[in-house]
């Protein structure tokens, strides 16, 4: 979501997203052997481990027009719950941090209202344990460089969160049938 808005109000010439992310029941929580990945072969308890991500391909699938500008990573770390992720971009249309957090906000106040949060305090990753939107926009972790090189930040709760808009589309689906 946040890709989306940033690019519908000031085009990303690209850019790369990297995910903090909490540990996942397909890692490990002592180390074992593996032939296909030794990184995430490691205990997910005590490591940090660098790893790939679906979620900026992803992206390109979702939102076309950003198809080939965005790449990115995951940083695996010893976390129960929450993840953060981190995008840094060239913007076409250049823009102060407080024009961008105002084109967020509006966001979610209006078009992204239940998908996307936005906050502007000082939170910790378990101020969002099951917090139901998909992306919560931290306007305080954020920083630019200048007005066309952003790095912005926003949090997620991998599965509370995914699992609320699966029962989101479930309702979504039951009403469209229902018509």
């Amino acid at each position: 979501p946040l890709a989306k808005v940033i690019n519908d109000n000031f085009g990303i010439i690209e850019g790369l997203m990297t995910t903090v992310h909490a540990g996942t029941a397909s890692q490990n929580v002592v180390d074992a052997f593996s032939k296909k990945n030794w990184r995430l072969s490691r205990s997910c308890f005590e490591n940090i481990i660098p790893s790939t991500t679906g979620a900026a391909k992803a992206v390109g699938k979702v939102i076309p027009e950003l198809k080939g500008k965005l790449t990115g990573m995951s940083m695996r770390i010893p976390s129960a719950d929450v993840s953060i992720v981190d995008l840094t971009c060239r913007l076409e249309k250049g823009a102060t941090y407080d024009e961008i957090c105002a084109a967020v906000k509006a966001a979610v106040d209006g078009p992204m209202a239940g998908v996307m949060e936005y906050v502007d305090e000082e939170v910790v990753s378990s101020d969002f344990r099951t917090d139901p939107h998909t992306s919560i926009f931290d306007a305080k972790a954020g920083i630019s460089l200048n007005p066309n090189f952003v790095k912005l930040v926003a949090w997620y709760d991998n599965e509370w969160g995914f699992s609320n808009k699966m029962l989101d589309l479930t309702a979504h689906i039951d009403s469209v049938r229902n018509k």
